[in-house]
């Protein structure tokens, strides 16, 4: 069975000086980690119940460096659940670097300082829903590997590409090769009346504050998604988890 160093160690993981130290993360959940198996993705580590060790087709362990038995008493010493599942998976991090490129040829999402995991997550999810591979974060939003956004993500992770950087010097580069920026702002034209197209880059901004105002002078096309009933406690806006997933929707409808 597994030792309690190793124990210790799988839990330090969920501390984001850790994963940035080991570029590691770890993915929860029996759902979630059947699909990264099944992605073919390389597996650092399978640490999981026997039963569920046990269950998965042989071939879904070709890509997994090592294979390691725990009980369930123990994977809620490792788990971020409050509830654990049977199984985690512990992955190298990607080491991307952005192409610039991109940002002419397709539509690519910009995240201003989201703080919500939950939010994240979500993000990613209806962008691999939607067919948008790149995400660019502002270094202040929160951390992919977050064991929250993994969760709400699920396995869309396997489909988008996260990177982080200054959106100032991005946005520079994209109104110098006149590439849209599209903003979702309250003061903006209706998302279903205004043109749209098929690449360029979509901005959303913090859940709180929205686009920061540093942001706001590089958007050249402001977007809002109408209200269809009367203001009121608990309407007064939309979650940037579900803007995103009208926006996106939008554009690809299009």
């Amino acid at each position: 069975m597994i030792s309690k160093n190793r124990i210790k160690y799988i839990e330090s993981l969920q501390r984001k000086k850790i994963r940035d130290e080991e570029k590691l993360y770890v993915v929860e959940g029996d759902k979630i980690v059947r699909e990264f198996l099944a992605s073919g993705a390389m597996v650092n580590s399978l640490v999981a119940k026997p039963e569920f060790i046990s269950s998965l087709p042989p071939g879904l362990l070709k890509n997994v460096k090592e294979v390691e038995e725990i009980s369930y008493n123990e994977l809620k010493q490792v788990s971020s659940l409050k509830t654990p599942h049977n199984a985690l998976a512990i992955l190298d991090m990607p080491d991307r670097k952005l192409d610039v490129s991109i940002l002419g040829n397709e539509l690519t999402v910009a995240l201003d300082f989201i703080q919500d995991p939950g939010n994240l997550g979500t993000i990613i999810r209806a962008a691999g829903w939607f067919g948008i591979k790149n995400i660019i974060c502002s270094p202040d939003c929160v951390d992919i590997y977050n064991p929250k956004v993994v969760q709400a993500s699920m396995g869309a992770m396997l489909h988008t590409d996260v990177y982080y950087s200054d959106l100032e010097k991005l946005f520079i580069f994209a109104s110098d090769n006149e590439i849209p920026i599209f903003g979702t702002l309250l003061e903006g034209e209706p998302i279903y009346t205004r043109e749209l197209d098929k690449q360029g880059i979509i901005l959303l901004g913090n859940e709180s504050k929205g686009v920061s105002e540093r942001l706001k002078r590089y958007i050249t096309d402001p977007l809002m998604i109408p209200r269809f009933s009367k203001a009121g406690p608990g309407i007064d806006s939309l979650n940037v988890g579900m803007a995103a997933s009208v926006v996106f929707s939008e554009f690809r409808r299009r």
